[in-house]
This record gives C-alpha cells, sequence and structure tokens, in this order.
C-alpha cells in the first residue's frame, strides 16, 4: 500500500491483549453482532480495519473503554461465513496508526480518525542485518518462558520466517500483560521492539509460573 491511497478513518476493533505487526497475518474469530456489521461494511469498502487495545484501567466499568492511541490497520485478506453466522478472516497488519480523534457516529462499532505519519517505515520492504544467532539469549528465554506456561510453539517453523516476522509472531503470542505487548507494538521499529523484548523478560522470574504442559 502506498502514502497515498491510506485512509483518514477506519473502524477499530478494541481486543484486550492482542496486538497485530505490520507484515504479520492473524485468524480473527467474529461473533458479536456489532463486529459483524463492521466486518460487513469493511468488506463492502476497502478491506481495512484498526485493531488496537483498550486500556485496562482499574477500578473503572466502563460500557465504552478508553482506547490506546496507538494501533495496526490492517487488510482482510480471506474471509469465512459459518452456518451460524460468523465471520473467520486473516487480517494482514499493513502499518501502525495514531489515532486523533474518535468519530461520533449511529453506527454499532467504533470508528476513529487517524494518522500514519510515524510510522511509514512500516510500508518499507527493508531487511534486518540481525541474524537468529544474535538474538539466542533472547530466544532461550522466551522459550522458556513460553514451555512453563504450557504454550506450545513450532520454534523451527519460525526460522524459516524473517526475523521480523518472527519477533513479531512471538510478541504477539506471549503472555506478556496488556501493557507489555502496546509497549511492543509502539516501539519504534524492529531492533527497539528487539530490545524491549529483552528488558520485559529481565522482569520475569520464571519459577513464578506454573508448568503446565500440554501433554
Amino acid at each position: 500500500m502506498k502514502k497515498e491511497d491510506l485512509p483518514k478513518k477506519i473502524a477499530v476493533f478494541p481486543l484486550s491483549n492482542f496486538i497485530v505487526f505490520p507484515k504479520t497475518t492473524v485468524p480473527l474469530n467474529i461473533f458479536e453482532p456489532r463486529y459483524i456489521d463492521m466486518i460487513d461494511d469493511c468488506i463492502k469498502s476497502n478491506k481495512l480495519l484498526g485493531m488496537i487495545q483498550p486500556k485496562n484501567l482499574k477500578n473503572e466499568n466502563l460500557d465504552i473503554p478508553n482506547l490506546y492511541k496507538i494501533g495496526c490497520m490492517g487488510k482482510i485478506v480471506n474471509l469465512e461465513k459459518t452456518d451460524d453466522g460468523r465471520y473467520l478472516i486473516e487480517l494482514k497488519g499493513l502499518i501502525r496508526f495514531n489515532v486523533i480523534s474518535e468519530i461520533a457516529s449511529e453506527k454499532k462499532y467504533r470508528e476513529c480518525k487517524i494518522s500514519f505519519e510515524k510510522f511509514y517505515e512500516d510500508l518499507s520492504d527493508q531487511k534486518e542485518n540481525l541474524k537468529f544467532s544474535d538474538l539466542e539469549l533472547i530466544f532461550k528465554d522466551l522459550k522458556n518462558l513460553f514451555e512453563r506456561r504450557g504454550l506450545i510453539i513450532n520454534w523451527r517453523a519460525l526460522e524459516n520466517q524473517s526475523l521480523n516476522e518472527t519477533i513479531n509472531a512471538l510478541a504477539m503470542a506471549s503472555p506478556f500483560t496488556l501493557e507489555e505487548k502496546q509497549v511492543l507494538l509502539e516501539a519504534k521499529n524492529f531492533e527497539a521492539r528487539k530490545s524491549k523484548i529483552a528488558d520485559i523478560l529481565t522482569t520475569y522470574t520464571f519459577d513464578q509460573f506454573n508448568n503446565r504442559t500440554i501433554q
């Protein structure tokens, strides 16, 4: 996608503890009526959708939660409607965005006016210079954390991806907190995201998790 083709507003899907990165494809199961309406409208227009995390504010019970300012816009690249009316979609991350303001409308779902100015680099095809050997310690600690949480990752398959795709996939699937995942999403680039993951891992004491390995 080119800069000039980027929209000025998009529908947003607030989903807690779930982030999407550019150049990463994720599956979504859409079942709430308002979000089925959202997908219907997206398919009729440009197939673009904004994924964003709602803030987890303690002691606040909000029907309409506040949103983080930064999310990621994706494009629906595959869609299947089930017999019970759900949508199973694949969303490919394209570029992160900054929320300027929320748009008041009669629609059941939320829309925002957005800016991509800080994130044009997401559209580039620049390759990283790092090798897997450069990330050996990070992967070792991540693997330890995943295994202790009973999460199974096909590490061999990850080595067939680019490092950017691998780091992003692990960040999305990680058992990190909502706030930690947001930090990773907001990291300026791959190098910064790698450093943030390393910083987050140093805060974890691996024996604090019960090992629930899946048989």
